[in-house]
C-alpha cells in the first residue's frame, strides 16, 4: 500500500482556492471550480448511492457538457472507475463495451440513448442507466440524482498505483481493448507536458476540438488545464469547421488543439476561414503575448516565421499530417537551421523536440495544438 493519494483532490480541488474561477465555458455558461468541485461530490455520492463499489466500473457515453467532467471525477474520488466511450459507435459496439467493461452503471446523453437502448437488454452486470441533458421513460435522470445527493464526499483510500479510470482502444486490430490508467498518471502527464511543454498557466483559456472521450482531448480540456486552474471551452456537437471557427472567434482560446484532417477542413471550406481564421495549424508553440488571436492562417503558421524543412515545392513537409500546408521558407538542412526545429519528421513519429527561439517555445507534435495568444 502506497500513501494515500487521489487524482480529483489533487487535480482539481487544488483549485478551490480560487473556487470563482471559470473551469468550464460552454454556449455563453461559465461552470466555476467551485460549482464543478461540488457537482463532482454530488456524482460521486450518487453513484455509491446505486451501489457501485469500489474499483467497479462506471461506463460514460456523453456529449462533452460540463456533465462529463462532473461524473468523470466525481467517480474517481469516490474510488469508482469510470470508463469515457466513442459517442460516434454502432449499438453492436455497446453492447460489446458494455459486456466487457462489466460496468455496473452507465450514463448516458439522452440524445445517444436511442443508439444504446438495444445494447442494453440482458446485460448480466448492468444494474442502472442514468440519462444526462434530458429525460427518458424507465430510466432516472442525473439532475434528479445530483439534486437529491450529498455535495461534499470524502474520497476514497485510492493511492497512485490505483485503477483510476479506462479508455478503449479503437479496435484496429480487433476488438477494442481496455486500457487501464492509474490515479497517478493524470499528475504526470499534467507535470511533464501541460507545465512542462505547454507552459500552461491559470489565465489560460483552452478549446480542444478533439473530444474528452479520447485521451488526446482528456489531457488537452481536462487534465492539462484543471492543474493550472485554467479554463476549458466545451463543444457538445462534432466539430466542423464552421463551429470550430465560430469558437476560436467567440472565445478567443489561448490554446487550440486540433487533428489534421480538421485543419484541412478549415483551410478547404471558404465559409469557415472567411470570418476568422486560427492563428496556427501546425505544431504546439507559445508566442508572445502581443500576437494576433485571429490573423490569417499563412501569415502566422510557425513554417513561415522560421526556417524549417520543406519539400521541393517550398510548402511544409508535414502538408499531408499536421500542417497548414503554407509556403515556408527554404530550409539549409533536413531540419532546418540549429535551434530552430519545426515540421521535423520525428514530429510525423510522435516524439516532441522542444526549443526555444526568442519569445516563441515550439513543442512539434504529430497533431496540432496552436497557442493563439
Amino acid at each position: 500500500m502506497g500513501a494515500p493519494y487521489n487524482a480529483t483532490v489533487d487535480l482539481l480541488e487544488r483549485n478551490l482556492s480560487h473556487r470563482d474561477r471559470p473551469a468550464l465555458r460552454q454556449d455563453g455558461r461559465i461552470t466555476t471550480y467551485g460549482a464543478l468541485c461540488e457537482r463532482a461530490n454530488r456524482a460521486g455520492n450518487a453513484l455509491r448511492a446505486l451501489g457501485v463499489q469500489m474499483e467497479q466500473r462506471v461506463l460514460l457515453c456523453m456529449l462533452d457538457t460540463p456533465d462529463l467532467p462532473a461524473v468523470f471525477w466525481g467517480a474517481m474520488k469516490a474510488g469508482l472507475v469510470p470508463v469515457p466511450v466513442n459517442t460516434l459507435l454502432t449499438t453492436a459496439d455497446y453492447d460489446y463495451l458494455v459486456r466487457d467493461s462489466r460496468a455496473r452503471v452507465l450514463v448516458v446523453s439522452s440524445a445517444l440513448l436511442p443508439k444504446l437502448e438495444p445494447a442494453l437488454r440482458a446485460q448480466p452486470f448492468l444494474q442502472s442507466v442514468v440519462v444526462s441533458g434530458g429525460s427518458a421513460p424507465g430510466h432516472v435522470t442525473l439532475d434528479e440524482l445530483l439534486a437529491q445527493a450529498r455535495s461534499d464526499l470524502d474520497p476514497a483510500p485510492t493511492t497512485r498505483d490505483d485503477v483510476a479510470f479506462w479508455l478503449y482502444s479503437s479496435g484496429s486490430t480487433g476488438q477494442p481493448k481496455g486500457a487501464m490508467h492509474l490515479h497517478g498518471d493524470l499528475a504526470e502527464t499534467a507535470r511533464l507536458y501541460g507545465e512542462g511543454i505547454l507552459r500552461m498557466r491559470a489565465d489560460d483559456v483552452v478549446f480542444s476540438a478533439a473530444k474528452l472521450f479520447f485521451a488526446y482531448g482528456l489531457g488537452n480540456a481536462m487534465t492539462f488545464p484543471f492543474a493550472a486552474g485554467a479554463s476549458s471551452v466545451l463543444l457538445a456537437d462534432r466539430p466542423t469547421p464552421q463551429s470550430v471557427v465560430r469558437l476560436l472567434r467567440e472565445e478567443k482560446p489561448t490554446f487550440f488543439f486540433g487533428v489534421p484532417t480538421l485543419f484541412a477542413g478549415i483551410l478547404a471550406d471558404s465559409t469557415a476561414t472567411e470570418s476568422a481564421r486560427p492563428s496556427c495549424c501546425t505544431s504546439s508553440f507559445r508566442s508572445g503575448r502581443a500576437t494576433s488571436a485571429m490573423a490569417p492562417l499563412g501569415s502566422l503558421c510557425p513554417a513561415t516565421r522560421r526556417r524549417s524543412s520543406t519539400s521541393r515545392t517550398g510548402r511544409c513537409r508535414r502538408a499531408r499530417s499536421a500542417s497548414c500546408g503554407s509556403a515556408a521558407p527554404p530550409a539549409r538542412s533536413r531540419t532546418g537551421t540549429t535551434g530552430r526545429r519545426a515540421c521535423t519528421p520525428s514530429a510525423a513519429a510522435g516524439r516532441t523536440p522542444a526549443t526555444s527561439t526568442g519569445r516563441t517555445r515550439t513543442a512539434t507534435t504529430s497533431t496540432a495544438a496552436a497557442r493563439t495568444t
